[in-house]
């Protein structure tokens, strides 16, 4: 299932060994290579460290209830796991790049993602579209499959616009293992993804 970049700011983290909440989701750590979101920081006042990461393997189950892992040890520093702090270094934010064309036709700039809940790959981006074309369509789901290149200014798409989505949708995860977190059944429901007032002019 899907869910959206946003959507995961502020979830809570469920700790198995504390039966509760630890912290939330403040940030997503994605990896520019894969489109892959590798870990979260996440905002604990359990832990005096400022920058807490949580990499996504260590996630058990991710539900509207919040993502659940085993224990409070599973936050480290962003300097214990090497990976994480190689892409950190990189300053990669993939909201608000621009997104053009391989010809160079401009479709605007990402102001959100979707990505899989089970493995956190980036799935689809939500493009805000430039003021000229914005009356028309004011936002733009690309693809995953249509990106032909990420690099630190821009997302190169393919040629043919006409590929690109116009709509998505996200649902909640369904998991198939009991989560001592939940008191009562999941039922699916479509996301909804917000539509921002402001137009970008570029």
């Amino acid at each position: 299932m899907l869910v959206t970049g946003s959507r995961l700011i502020g979830t809570p983290i469920l700790s198995m060994q504390a039966s509760g909440a630890i912290g939330q989701i403040s940030g997503s750590i994605i990896d520019p290579d894969t489109l892959k979101i590798v870990a979260f920081y996440v905002a604990s006042p359990l832990i005096k460290n400022s920058e807490n990461i949580l990499a996504t393997k260590s996630i058990r189950e991710y539900s509207k209830f919040g993502c659940v892992i085993d224990s409070i040890d599973e936050l480290v520093a962003k300097d214990d796991v090497v990976k994480i702090s190689k892409i950190l270094d990189l300053n990669f934010d993939l909201i608000g790049l621009k997104v053009e064309t391989k010809k160079g036709s401009k479709l605007g700039k990402v102001l959100d993602f979707t990505a899989t809940d089970n493995d956190f790959i980036i799935q689809q981006l939500i493009v805000r579209r430039p003021i000229a074309k914005a009356l028309i369509d004011p936002e733009l789901i690309i693809p995953r499959s249509e990106i032909v290149e990420v690099n630190d200014y821009k997302i190169i798409v393919k040629d043919e616009e006409k590929t690109i989505k116009k709509k998505a949708e996200t649902v909640d995860f369904i998991p198939n293992f009991v989560n001592p977190f939940r008191k009562t059944e999941l039922s699916r429901s479509p996301a909804q993804t917000e539509n921002p007032d402001d137009i970008d002019t570029e």
